[in-house]
C-alpha cells in the first residue's frame, strides 16, 4: 500500500513534496488526502446494507393482516423455518405510514420528479370534531362491509388428502333457478358402502335422474345424501345433481359442503342475475370510425364565455358535425349558440364535479370526451385515435397530452396505491409514472389518472360519478373512486393546447378576477377542506403521500 504523508522540504528551490516511497507535489498530495478518504466513504456509504434485521424470528410480524395464515398445524410444528425478510415486505399490512419519502438532494430534483409531500387528512377537522367524525365514519363503514360482503371472498381450501372431486368456483345460478352442478365425484377406497352428502343455506338440492343401486335422501332439501355400494354408480348419480336457489338475493353466493364420512369439501355456487349488455348503435359498420356517431364532446363553464367561444370554434375545424355539451353556472348565463350544441343551464356556482354530472349524463354516444373550457383543438387533436384504442382494447377511459404556452406537454400520469392503516383509516399514495406500454400502441401506456383531456366510455364514467361536493378543485379525486372500476390508459401523440394562464395585474378583466375568486379559494374558505374531509370520511384514508 502506498503510504502518504506531508512534509515540508526547506532544501527543495523548486516545490514542496510529500515523503513517500515516491516523492510528489504537495497540491497532488493534499488532493489524493481529501479524495481518497471521500470515495471510500462513498463506497462504504452505497455500499452497506440499508438495516440488520434478524431473519430468525419466528413469529409472524404482529401488523399483518392476516398473520393467522402462518399458524402450523400440530404435525409442522416442530419443523424450523426461517423468514424471508424481502418477500414479508410485500405483504399486506395494517400499519401504514404517511411520511414523506427520503430523496436525494440532487440539483432539478423537483422539477424532474416532483416535490415529496404528506398530508394528515384529520388536520382538517378540530378535535372535538374529529373524535365525533371518526366515530361516524366507523359507522359507515362497517355497514359499507356488510353491504358489500361477499362469501366468494372467503379464502377456501381443498384439502390435499380429500378423495372428493368438486368444482372450485365457476358455478353460477340465476335467483330463484335449477342448475346442474357440474364436476362432481368421489374416488375412495374399497368400501361396502360409499356415502356422501351435500348442503347448502340458501338453495334445496335433487336429483335430474334416478341411477340404480343409489339411494337419496333429503331430495327437495338443503341437505341430500346420496348412498350406494358401487362407486361408479354413485359418481354416475353424482352427475345428475341439482341445485335450486331458493332465497332470493341477486349478489352473492352459497356454500356448498360436500362430505364423505371422514372428508370434508367446500365451494361456492354465485347467484346473480345475468349481464344485460348496454349497446351503442354507430350507425354504420364500416372500418371507419364516424366521430359524430361515437363520440359526445362534453364540458363545464363559468364565466368564460370568450375562452369557451374559443375553444368552439377550434372543435368546428375539425368536427363540424360532433356534439358539445355545456354544462353552464354562471350567475348571468348567456346563450351560446350554433349547430350540434346543447347547453345546460345550473344554480349560480354550483360547481365543478356537479357539471361534469350534469353534462355526461346527458351523453348518448358509446364515448365521451371531456375538455376544460380553455382548451384549443389543434392538428395533432386526433379523436380518431383515442377511439381506436377504446375500440381494440378492454381499456375503459384514455387520457391525451395537453400543451401548454410555454411548449410543455403534461399527461399527468398516475400510479395510485391504497395502503391497509388500521382503525385510523388507509393510506393513500400517489406517483407519477404508469404501470406498462401498450403492446400495438408505441405511444400509449396503462396507468390509474391522466390529465383533464380523456376519452372514457360513457356508462363506466357515469359508474363512478363526480362527487358534486368538489365544488372549486377537483380531478384526482375522480380516479380514486374509479379505482378497481376504470381501466386506464394514456396516449401523449394526440394533443391538445391549452390557452394561455399568464395574465398581467393591468390587464386582467373583471371576468378574470371574478373567476379568480371562485377558481383559487383562500385557504380560509371553508371549501378548502372539502378534498381532505372526503379523503377522510368518505374513502376511509388518513392520510396522502406522493410527488
Amino acid at each position: 500500500m502506498l503510504r502518504v504523508s506531508c512534509t515540508y522540504s526547506p532544501s527543495l528551490n523548486d516545490s514542496d513534496y510529500c515523503g513517500t516511497s515516491m516523492r510528489l507535489p504537495r497540491k497532488l498530495c493534499v488532493t489524493l488526502g481529501v479524495t481518497v478518504p471521500l470515495s471510500l466513504f462513498c463506497i462504504h456509504i452505497f455500499t452497506k446494507p440499508a438495516s440488520v434485521v434478524n431473519v430468525w424470528n419466528r413469529e409472524a410480524p404482529k401488523d399483518l393482516l392476516d398473520p393467522s395464515v402462518f399458524q402450523p398445524s400440530e404435525k409442522l410444528a416442530h419443523i424450523p423455518f426461517k423468514w424471508k425478510e424481502d418477500v414479508l415486505q410485500l405483504l399486506p399490512r395494517n400499519s401504514c405510514k404517511c411520511e414523506a419519502e427520503a430523496t436525494l438532494n440532487i440539483p432539478f430534483r423537483q422539477e424532474l420528479f416532483g416535490k415529496p409531500y404528506a398530508v394528515e387528512f384529520a388536520s382538517a377537522f378540530d378535535q372535538s370534531e374529529l373524535d365525533e367524525t371518526k366515530k361516524r365514519r366507523e359507522q359507515e363503514f362497517k355497514k359499507y362491509n356488510m353491504r358489500y360482503h361477499n362469501p366468494t371472498d372467503s379464502l377456501i381450501i381443498a384439502k390435499a388428502n380429500s378423495p372428493l372431486q368438486y368444482p372450485t368456483q365457476g358455478v353460477e345460478v340465476h335467483p330463484l333457478k335449477t342448475i346442474i352442478i357440474p364436476g362432481l365425484n368421489i374416488q375412495d377406497y374399497l368400501k361396502k358402502i360409499y356415502t356422501v352428502s351435500l348442503s347448502a343455506t340458501m338453495g334445496t338440492f335433487n336429483t335430474a335422474a334416478e341411477v340404480d343401486e343409489v339411494t337419496v335422501k333429503g331430495a327437495g332439501e338443503g341437505h341430500i345424501t346420496l348412498s350406494s355400494p358401487n362407486m361408479d354408480n354413485l359418481n354416475r348419480q353424482l352427475q345428475f345433481i341439482s341445485y335450486t336457489n331458493t332465497i332470493f338475493n341477486p349478489n352473492t353466493a352459497d356454500i356448498v359442503k360436500f362430505q364423505t364420512d371422514e372428508h370434508s369439501a367446500t365451494f361456492y355456487i354465485k347467484i346473480h342475475h345475468p349481464r344485460i349488455p348496454k349497446l351503442y348503435d354507430s350507425g354504420s359498420s364500416n372500418s371507419k370510425y364516424n366521430i359524430s356517431t361515437l363520440v359526445t364532446i362534453a364540458t363545464k363553464t363559468f364565466l368564460r364565455y370568450d375562452k369557451l367561444q374559443n375553444l368552439i370554434d377550434s372543435i368546428r375545424k375539425y368536427y363540424p358535425t360532433v356534439l358539445i355539451i355545456i354544462a353552464d353556472d354562471s350567475e348571468k348565463p348567456q346563450k351560446v349558440e350554433g349547430p350540434f350544441i346543447e347547453q345546460y343551464l345550473m344554480p349560480f356556482g354550483k360547481g365543478w364535479f356537479a357539471g361534469r354530472n350534469l353534462a355526461i349524463s346527458q351523453v348518448t354516444t358509446k364515448y365521451v370526451l371531456w375538455v376544460d373550457d380553455d382548451f384549443l383543438f389543434s392538428p395533432r387533436t386526433k379523436i380518431e385515435k383515442l377511439v381506436e384504442i377504446l375500440e381494440k382494447t378492454i381499456l375503459d377511459l384514455v387520457g391525451g397530452a395537453v400543451r401548454e404556452i410555454t411548449g410543455y406537454y403534461t399527461t399527468y400520469r398516475q400510479k395510485i396505491s391504497i395502503f391497509p392503516g388500521g382503525k385510523e383509516g388507509d393510506c393513500l399514495m400517489t406517483h407519477q409514472g404508469y404501470h406498462h406500454a401498450i403492446e400495438g400502441f408505441p405511444n400509449c401506456v396503462v396507468t390509474d389518472g391522466v390529465i383533464n383531456f380523456f376519452l372514457a366510455r360513457t356508462e363506466k364514467a357515469l359508474q363512478v360519478g363526480f362527487d358534486p361536493r368538489l365544488s372549486r378543485i377537483g380531478h384526482l379525486e375522480f380516479f380514486i373512486d374509479g379505482l378497481g372500476i376504470l381501466h386506464v390508459g394514456s396516449c401523449d401523440d394526440v394533443v391538445v393546447d391549452h390557452a394561455s394562464k399568464i395574465h398581467l395585474p393591468w390587464s386582467k378583466s373583471e371576468t378574470d378576477k371574478e373567476y379568480a375568486k371562485f377558481r383559487y379559494p383562500k385557504s380560509s374558505d371553508n371549501s378548502a377542506n372539502v378534498n381532505l374531509n372526503l379523503y377522510y370520511f368518505k374513502n376511509r384514508f388518513k392520510c396522502m403521500t406522493g410527488n
